[in-house]
């Protein structure tokens, strides 16, 4: 059978954020697999207007249509989350809302003081409404886990759990992607 396409995609564009660790960890995991093509999307290429804001510039809507072209190209998605005040940033819910993600399936990596658990919650049910299947195995990067992390003290490929999480995760992706690949097709 041949691969399936999976877009990572950095969820914040923040200062100083953090999404590109995950999002640099997971991609190395994904891409010692066989059965993937990977790519790492990155929201700060992709600077949009806000879903149904009227005074969208030419080229915000210009690049909300490159958006949505690229990401036809993927079979499957994985999202870093971070998580602010229990939700997504208001960015990765911008991108999500200006994509079209009908019968995929999704991942997420999160991250916070409660491992991004509140936000992909959020997440999941958007996707639900979308039309999108969510796999089963979330993984979540703690905030002692994300400090460790921060300080240059660890890297997240220290933490077994992880990738334990990242294997089980890449694997539904996989069967989800291929089974729902062939059911589009």
């Amino acid at each position: 059978m041949s691969k399936v396409k999976i877009a990572i995609i950095i969820g914040s564009t923040r200062i100083r954020r953090f999404a590109e660790h995950p999002a640099k960890w997971f991609a190395e995991i994904a891409r010692q697999r066989d059965d993937m093509e990977i790519e790492v999307l990155d929201l700060l290429d992709y600077p949009m207007h806000f879903f149904g804001e009227q005074r969208a510039t030419t080229a915000e809507s210009e690049t909300a249509e490159r958006w949505k072209n690229k990401l036809r190209e993927f079979d499957g998605y994985v999202f870093t989350v971070a998580e602010y005040n229990h939700g997504p940033t208001a960015v990765l819910k911008n991108a999500i809302d200006l994509g079209e993600f009908v019968r995929k399936p999704v991942a997420f990596v999160g991250y916070g003081s409660v491992g991004g658990a509140r936000a992909i919650e959020n997440l999941r049910l958007v996707f639900v409404e979308m039309g999108a299947a969510s796999v089963k195995t979330g993984i979540h990067i703690s905030y002692p886990e994300y400090l460790s992390v921060v300080k240059g003290e660890k890297t997240l490929s220290d933490y077994a759990h992880l990738g334990e999480a990242a294997k089980n995760q890449l694997d539904q992706l996989s069967w989800w992607a291929k089974a729902l690949k062939a059911a589009r097709g």
